[in-house]
């Protein structure tokens, strides 16, 4: 029996297992529980406030009108027989000893849970976690301006960290990064907040549908994060046996599995992202460096970084206007691109018609993405020719995104742009590549250099890119030692390559601790306009149009404070076979997204060959004090 039929036979008994007579557990400190029983005990509360009145007017009739008219006003009518009923005394008493509880209770919490002015017949309490929907119209929100690690709703009347709502109860309206929590770093030495799993997806009990994806899977280990009446869509890497044809499979109870196509069966599906479908219509996508598997959330240090999208009063009406390379457009794309759309059908078909999402289009027509500022950079796998199809993918994609973030560096300047570009797996490195994505970085475009000699490409200096990757000796250091290195690849043949690039080589340590980072990540720093005198420009709004009727954004200019570089943050590692490489002539541009691509495509090695890691986030400058 091979191991991931070992993994499916561990889910397939934990699913009859939880799938039988399960005891109802009750979580005394769940605060959404307390939410509930508050709401229920007020309804309760005017009831018996009612009742009582009733039966007050029935006993003294000089009793003044206006309480009853009040009272009315709050309830629907109540027949008098069934005010006079003794069970009406027994919920006055109920009602009053309930309030009293409520009264202490919040006179026992922190500061910043309290609401204020509140109606005495609000029933929805949620407001003091910070979890209700927002209005479907734009939201006011702060700026994302810095690459923080600050949760959105943290300090909101300066409470103290151990007064703040759990992470797993929190709504990331403005986006949020965060490394992982690992057991050799928890708390994390530079006391920075983490994500767990667990709080990535929020309460079981929460989620309605998921789509998620992963390069290495356990099935046994991610399937008890679910509740197992919750439909999953798993994108996942091909079985050898299908030679690279895609698939969708029923493989447990809810569970659809979806694989893509890999030319010739070779390469792999490396991404590693969610959208989570929640039951108050909130959107959650999730873009991680982690796999689903135990050791890369318990172990290793990742980098998440999620969003939650809220819901559109009404569906957006597509024209052919909006056809625009969006963060949402592109997430369509590339959903198609790798084989969910056919097991969406699948998961509809099997019992499940009232998704929230029937057609992969619903996303960009059902959700408001104004407030997104990433930009999505996808690779998928294969050969693409031809300009429009290129800039859709890897490094070329990449390009594109600098470029709509306003940080286009511009000809004869490339010195002015840093790079520092970390991840766990090296690739064969060449002096023309390195140029070639650091050309792209700066938000400039292939076809200035795609016509020069191939010997003229090799006689450039090297840019000023960093390579971030551990050494042996941290590596031995490390709380996990040298076994726990397994998942981080070198080649001992690339090292020692006689061109190899090892002056640009600095080590990988973490800051939370001795442990290893998996990350995937590049940091951008335009040095020239770190300077605060740098002026301000400006640029064309994304056309991602709100729920605000007025609101006619694909002509709106907004003007762009000047920002000190960019960050990228996905499961791309940084190298040719993750980013491409790219080919032919600035008229008719080639990219491969292969390692060691032959020299005429199209590309016949095995390797990496199917892509499509995430996003870019801006980095803009602190306002001079």
């Amino acid at each position: 029996m091979s191991q991931e039929d070992e993994d499916f036979a561990r889910a397939i008994a934990l699913s009859l297992r939880e799938a039988g007579s399960q005891p109802e557990i009750i979580d005394l400190a769940t605060t959404e529980d307390e939410v509930d029983d508050e709401a229920r005990f007020e309804r309760e509360l005017q009831k018996a406030i009612v009742a009582s009145q009733m039966e007050q007017a029935h006993a003294k009739p000089d009793i003044p009108t206006s309480i009853s008219e009040k009272a009315q006003e709050k309830q629907p009518e109540q027949p008098l027989a069934q005010a006079r009923t003794p069970m009406s005394a027994f919920m006055a008493e109920r009602a009053l000893l309930e309030k009293e509880r409520l009264a202490r209770q919040k006179r026992l919490r922190p500061e910043s849970f309290s609401t204020s002015n509140q109606d005495d017949d609000d029933e929805d309490d949620e407001d003091e976690y910070d979890t209700r929907e927002p209005p479907a119209k734009r939201q006011n929100v702060s700026s994302c301006s810095s690459f923080s690690s600050r949760s959105n709703i943290r300090g909101r009347s300066g409470a103290q960290p151990s007064q703040e709502v759990p992470t797993i109860n929190q709504v990331f309206w403005n986006g949020e990064l965060r490394q992982t929590a690992t057991r050799y770093a928890d708390p994390r030495a530079d006391g920075k907040p983490t994500f767990r799993l667990t709080e990535v997806l929020g309460p079981k009990s929460d989620l309605e549908f998921a789509i998620v994806s992963s390069y290495s899977l356990d099935w046994g280990w991610i399937y008890p994060f679910f509740d197992p009446s919750v439909p999953v869509i798993m994108v996942a890497q091909p079985d050898s046996s299908a030679q690279g044809k895609s698939s969708v499979k029923h493989v447990l109870p809810n569970w659809v599995r979806t694989t893509p196509t890999l030319r010739g069966g070779f390469g792999c599906q490396h991404m590693k992202f969610m959208l989570l479908f929640y039951k108050t219509g909130r959107l959650r996508i999730v873009i991680s460096t982690a796999n689903l598997i135990d050791y890369d959330w318990r172990d290793m240090e990742n980098s998440v970084w999620l969003q939650d999208i809220p819901l559109r009063s009404r569906p957006l009406t597509v024209t052919s206007k909006d056809n625009v390379d969006d963060f949402p457009t592109i997430l369509q794309r590339m959903l198609y691109a790798i084989n969910v759309k056919p097991a969406l059908t699948a998961v509809i078909s099997d019992n499940h018609p009232n998704l929230p999402i029937k057609s992969i289009d619903e996303l960009r027509q059902r959700w408001d993405w104004s407030n997104v500022k990433a930009q999505l950079v996808a690779s998928i796998a294969g050969k693409h020719e031809g300009w429009p199809s290129v800039v859709q993918t890897g490094h070329p994609r990449l390009m594109m995104a600098i470029r709509q973030l306003g940080m286009r560096t511009h000809k004869g300047v490339h010195k002015g742009l840093l790079l520092e570009c970390q991840g766990s797996s090296l690739g064969t490195y060449t002096t023309q590549w390195l140029n070639e994505f650091h050309y792209s970085a700066r938000g400039e475009s292939a076809e200035d250099w795609l016509n020069k000699s191939k010997k003229s490409r090799e006689s450039l200096p090297l840019p000023p890119v960093k390579i971030v990757f551990p050494t042996n000796a941290t590596v031995k250091e490390s709380a996990g030692g040298e076994a726990g290195g397994g998942t981080i690849f070198c080649r001992r043949k690339q090292w020692s390559a006689k061109n190899f690039p090892r002056s640009l080589f600095h080590d990988s340590r973490s800051k939370a601790g001795p442990a290893l980072m998996h990350s995937k990540m590049i940091i951008a720093t335009l040095r020239d306009n770190t300077s605060s005198t740098a002026g301000s420009s400006t640029k064309r709004r994304p056309n991602v149009p709100s729920d605000t009727e007025d609101d006619d954004s694909s002509d709106e200019i907004e003007v762009v404070d000047p920002g000190v570089g960019w960050a990228y943050v996905g499961s791309h590692n940084f190298t040719p076979s993750a980013w491409g490489t790219l080919s032919g002539s600035s008229f008719n541009p080639i990219l491969n997204t292969s390692h060691g691509y032959r020299k005429n495509p199209p590309i016949t090695s095995k390797d990496e060959n199917c892509r499509a890691e995430f996003t870019v986030h801006p980095l803009f400058a602190s306002t001079p004090a």
